[in-house]
């Protein structure tokens, strides 16, 4: 596979500093412009401040890049041509030189394969609503039962059914905690109503979570760490349910179906909120950043007493620019201190 680390990336891997990947579809697909490319520098910033490197992931004429310079970032910023990339996409992408932002499960795919165990986002995709009818599911949850990294987002996009996509994530494998709550997240919301079985309360605490995932070993599959956005923050529920509703029977209306969904529902929402669901979803992707760059120095930590760096990598991480699977991933304490149903 044509996979480009950067040398800041590849020298923070080697040396067992903390890594967070961040993904490019927001950048190219979910902001306008020129915002896109300020929000683009800020997250990578937010990550420095909280001591780790960023690495922003896509693919620029068919190599997979592991951490953008300004140049390239730009690019998927900017050239209306950049086109939105899956997992499943990435091979085509490859073999013909294309540019393409990359969603959540071809994120994770890539971090994963160069060694990150961070990866900070938005909202989950997930189980679609009328799932009986239309069998329409994103690839992330899928992705998320075959890789071993931990995903930071403010749950997944409430625009889904929440109740079947945890469903599903329990089905597959994937392990969801709350952060600092015992409900599970609804994007835009602080809460989408749903409970949690799980419960952490520090960044220590997760990287604890993590570092039990490495002792144990067996079949990968991701830790969804799931932050609410801050109540003074969030949309306010009422607008959300109303807007929601219209932006439904619209969708139905206009016969709108599979991948074209989720656009028009995000856009009606932003329009018909007067901006305030865009506002919500910066504030919970800014707060998932913040999270995920402490999460991988406390995880960064404590596997640097607990074994050797690289112990566990998620990846063989083939690339062009140096060897990638060389993220701190030490199977150090299982000792998690966790809250379940019965602690909380």
């Amino acid at each position: 596979m044509s996979t480009q680390v950067s040398e800041e990336v590849r020298e923070a891997l080697h040396e067992g500093r903390p890594v967070v990947a961040l993904e490019s579809t927001i950048i190219a697909h979910g902001l306008p412009r020129p915002r896109n490319l300020a929000v683009a520098l800020e997250l990578e910033e937010l990550v420095r401040a909280g001591g780790a490197v960023p690495a922003t992931i896509a693919v620029v004429d068919g190599t997979a890049r592991v951490g953008l310079d300004r140049t390239a970032l730009t690019r998927i910023a900017e050239d209306p041509a950049v086109r939105k990339l899956g997992h499943r996409d990435l091979a085509p992408a490859l073999a013909t030189g294309a540019t393409g932002a990359t969603t959540v499960s071809a994120t994770a795919w890539l971090a994963a394969a160069a060694g990150i165990r961070v990866f900070a986002t938005g909202g989950l995709g997930g189980v679609h609503r009328e799932w009986s009818e239309t069998q329409d599911e994103s690839a992330d949850l899928r992705l998320l039962a075959r890789v071993g990294i931990t995903v930071v987002c403010a749950g997944v996009k409430s625009i889904l059914d929440v109740p079947a996509t945890l469903q599903r994530l329990e089905t597959l494998g994937v392990t969801v905690v709350g952060y600092g709550t015992d409900r599970f997240p609804g994007f835009y919301l602080s809460s989408s109503g749903e409970p949690v079985d799980w419960t952490l309360r520090t960044p220590e605490e997760v990287a604890a979570v993590i570092r039990s995932q490495d002792a144990l070993g067996g079949p990968p599959a991701a830790l969804v760490v799931a932050n609410p956005v801050p109540e003074a923050e969030q949309l306010d529920p009422a607008l959300h349910d109303r807007v929601l509703a219209q932006a439904l029977a619209a969708a139905k209306e206009k016969g709108i179906t599979g991948q074209a969904v989720t656009p028009f529902l995000l856009e009606h929402l932003t329009v018909h909120t007067e901006g305030a669901s865009l506002e919500a979803n910066l504030a919970a992707v800014r707060g998932n950043v913040r999270l995920a760059a402490s999460v991988a120095g406390a995880y960064g930590t404590g596997a640097a007493g607990a074994g050797p760096a690289g112990a566990r990598s998620a990846g063989a991480g083939a690339n062009g620019a140096g060897s990638a699977g060389t993220g701190a991933n030490g199977a150090g304490s299982a000792g998690a201190d966790t809250r379940g149903p019965a602690g909380r």
